[in-house]
């Protein structure tokens, strides 16, 4: 693709919705099966990048698809869970009912 529009466009968006940006990380692989977007974020800001039932995470994805068509490639996402992430349930705020929204308050787009 050209000059990395792809991984351009995911930094951006990821970016965006979480608290921390500057622990947000891209990597980018082309093989023969298309490119691979491997995607780190501070592990506190995981539930924004995943969100409710996976929802954000699907649509980055259909998102990515649509901008590698436009450049004739095949985009996957891969999310890197981070280390002592919790499994699935487990997680405190998964139950508290209260979300912090603080990464998107001021959102300008």
């Amino acid at each position: 693709m050209a000059t990395e529009t792809d991984q351009q466009f995911l930094e951006t968006v990821i970016r965006a919705i979480v608290n921390n940006p500057d622990g947000v990380k891209v990597d980018r692989v082309v093989d023969e099966r298309g490119v691979l977007l491997t995607l780190d974020v501070d592990p506190k800001d995981m539930g924004y990048v995943i969100g409710r039932r996976g929802q954000t995470a699907r649509a980055v994805r259909t998102l990515l698809k649509i901008v590698g068509a436009k450049n004739n490639a095949r985009v996957n996402l891969k999310i890197n869970e981070p280390e002592g992430g919790m499994p699935r349930g487990m997680r405190d705020d998964a139950s508290s009912g209260e979300v912090d929204t603080s990464a998107i308050d001021n959102l300008e787009i």
